[in-house]
């Protein structure tokens, strides 16, 4: 009489890899390694990084504007509480990444993030050749402003409306010594865009208005001569911000496109009447 046969003891399994038996063949997946995790040392942070980070961000929370200075080296030394040549460090940092210049005996200078050079001079020089350039130039003012106050009636701070509020009070005692306010104008017209707390609007702006600020003077001096025009024109900007301050988001960005309808209709004429 025959024996049975051996029991079979060894594992038998169906899987997506076969029927196998004996071993258990787990995909490389499955792989166990014996070999622990590493870990990376932690290095600490140079100083001059430090600084480096913080005034980035104070340059990207748009509390400097492309052209403005950063304050002296010895009083950088100074808010950080570190060495000056921590502070030139940190400097020439912020330089090879294009978010400033320094210049020899000049300062360091902020420069745009939209533009290669600082100070809009292809634009510039394009404009002072070719005036009638500067009519488009303020087509794409009438987008962008009446977005940027549109934003600046959602996003303004406590002391963004502030700032605006100074500058009208400004005007106002310019009207009263019958005095243009130019300046002041164009002040307002960043500090909206500032208060949309968008850096790019901030630099796009601050670029465009370097790159008009001749054309603009002349428009000044030649076509809003009267009382008349200064009053008008101080109605404007009281409209757009007390669109701001009310919160008034559509409101805010019509105000700015009259504004800036009646600017196109003066520039015009202003190019009109200059020699070919």
């Amino acid at each position: 009489m025959p024996l049975p046969p051996a029991p079979d003891y060894r594992l038998h399994f169906n899987g997506p890899w076969g029927r196998k038996s004996g071993v258990l063949l787990l995909p490389s997946s499955f792989a166990v390694t014996n070999n622990p995790m590493k870990f990376q040392p932690i290095k600490p942070k140079k100083v001059s990084s430090q600084i480096a980070d913080q005034i980035r961000e104070s340059i990207l929370a748009g509390d400097f504007s492309p052209g403005d200075k950063l304050p002296p080296e010895r009083e950088l030394a100074e808010m950080f509480g570190v060495s000056r040549p921590s502070v030139r460090e940190a400097l020439n940092i912020l330089s090879s990444s294009g978010l400033v210049m320094s210049y020899q005996g000049g300062g360091t200078v902020v420069l745009s993030l939209v533009e290669a050079g600082h100070g809009g001079g292809a634009l510039s020089e394009l404009i002072r050749s070719q005036q009638e350039r500067a009519l488009e130039v303020i087509e794409v003012r009438k987008c962008m402003e009446s977005w940027t106050a549109y934003f600046a009636a959602q996003r303004a701070l406590p002391e963004d409306l502030g700032r605006m509020e100074e500058i009208l009070v400004g005007m106002e005692r310019n009207l009263e010594g019958r005095l243009p306010s130019e300046d002041l104008d164009a002040n307002l017209h960043i500090v909206i865009a500032r208060s949309t707390h968008n850096i790019v609007w901030l630099h796009l702006m601050q670029s465009i208005f370097d790159a008009m600020k001749e054309f603009q003077r002349g428009v000044w001096r030649a076509v809003y001569l009267t009382s008349e025009d200064h009053h008008l024109l101080y109605q404007h900007h009281a409209a757009i911000v007390t669109a701001i301050r009310t919160r008034d988001a559509e409101g805010a960005r019509q105000a700015m496109m009259h504004h800036l309808d009646f600017a196109e209709k003066r520039s015009i004429a202003y190019v009109a009447g200059q020699p070919a």
